[in-house]
């Protein structure tokens, strides 16, 4: 019995050690990136050849934050079968913890749904739709091995970690094809919109409907349309679903543009009229997120605006993410500038991109891909990102009276 009780005490201290070893080095790398903006949760050096992508973020019901995020680059294996880690943080967002790596997952969200956590996206860089189940928490993962274990659809396939929505009784889910008949990036994109009756098993693709696909079309926007791609799923004022996407739009060195794609309620068409359907959209040429907060009876996101000194120049404006923005709308149309929430002078080799975000209360919650000057190196560029930061916004809804744009 003694014995017994002396290993149990012994596993105790070593688990209690542990933990210390883990709070200990999360607050090094705290200390060690002390110049980066926000709580650093992952890091990897550009020398690597391995770039932070895909931030996702969800809140569980317990409390924990769970942040997810994969690999991009030449020495990863976006290609072939794609690597994504998933952290857990106890302690609103303090310090973060690792506790999951998936092989064969990449441009995911995570998101929660009957108090269990999913993760949808594709296995690797234009691969598959999957979706994966967690019941404890995202330590371990549900494998699509078919069509009934979260193996959705098959082909080429394009997203990124925008959100899964409830309205109506279904989840709805903005997504790309990427097997286009053009094969470079933008024009080989068409958008189209995925849901699912709640209280039904995702995993299973039979549960699944889709909508038709709008491919890309030279002639919008007078002939400069780049691409679409990134959708998110939202509930409009008038309670119909849209799919509202980043445009690219290389010409326009002013300002940038979205674009509402109608859904219709029985999930089987995706409509567009190109007249009416373009929006002038503040860091519309980058990947943001859009939900809807009814306190406030605004559609909220955090998007890669570009401050006046930045704008008509020779760069693009999608090429420019050294600023991170509080947005908001009350119709989807007309989108308001209330506060900067990350800036480097330097657009260059510096970047805040892909941000994910979730409500905490009255606050905003968020992750960032953040390209920065680690103390040694610099990042690769704006794009190819070396950390992954976390970020709070406390009492958000006091911006929303003011307005920078």
């Amino acid at each position: 019995m003694f014995n017994i009780f002396k290993t149990t005490k012994n596993c105790l201290k070593g688990i209690l050690f542990a933990l210390s070893l883990l709070v200990y080095f999360n607050a090094y790398a705290q200390k060690k990136h002390k110049k980066v903006p926000g709580r650093v949760v992952a890091y990897s050096p550009a020398s690597s050849g391995r770039y932070i992508g895909s931030p996702g973020m969800c809140i569980l019901p317990n409390g924990n934050y769970i942040a997810t995020h994969d690999l991009f680059g030449p020495n990863s294996n976006e290609f072939v079968q794609a690597i994504t880690s998933v952290y857990s943080s106890k302690d609103k967002g303090k310090n973060w913890e690792r506790i999951a790596v998936i092989n064969g997952q990449f441009w995911s969200k995570p998101f929660l749904y009957q108090n269990q956590l999913y993760l949808i996206g594709t296995d690797k860089h234009h691969g598959n739709v999957i979706i994966r189940r967690s019941v404890d928490g995202g330590k371990s993962w549900t494998s699509p091995e078919d069509s009934r274990s979260g193996l959705l659809m098959e082909g080429e396939f394009h997203c990124a970690p925008t959100p899964v929505i409830s309205h109506e009784g279904y989840l709805w889910r903005a997504m790309e094809r990427a097997d286009g008949p053009i094969k470079k990036w933008g024009k080989r994109y068409g958008t189209f919109m995925m849901s699912v009756k709640e209280g039904s098993d995702l995993l299973d693709a039979s549960n699944w409907r889709h909508t038709n696909t709008l491919v890309y079309d030279s002639t919008y926007l007078n002939g400069n349309f780049g691409a679409w791609i990134e959708g998110n799923a939202v509930v409009s004022p008038g309670n119909n679903i849209l799919n509202v996407l980043r445009v690219h739009h290389p010409k326009d060195k002013l300002s940038e543009k979205g674009a509402l794609v109608k859904i219709t309620a029985d999930g089987s068409k995706s409509q567009f009229d190109p007249n009416t359907g373009f929006i002038d959209f503040p860091g519309g040429g980058k990947k943001f997120s859009i939900k809807y907060d009814p306190v406030s009876k605004s559609y909220i996101s955090i998007a890669n605006y570009v401050p006046a000194k930045y704008r008509g120049g020779a760069t693009q404006l999608d090429k420019i993410r050294n600023t991170q923005a509080l947005i908001s709308s009350t119709d989807l149309i007309n989108w308001k500038v209330h506060k900067v929430l990350l800036h480097h002078e330097d657009p260059v080799k510096h970047g805040f991109n892909y941000v994910d975000w979730e409500f905490e209360g009255k606050h905003l919650v968020f992750l960032s891909r953040t390209a920065y000057h680690d103390g040694k190196e610099s990042a690769k560029n704006y794009h190819d990102a070396n950390f992954l930061t976390f970020h709070t916004l406390r009492n958000f809804r006091k911006y929303l009276t003011k307005t920078i744009h």
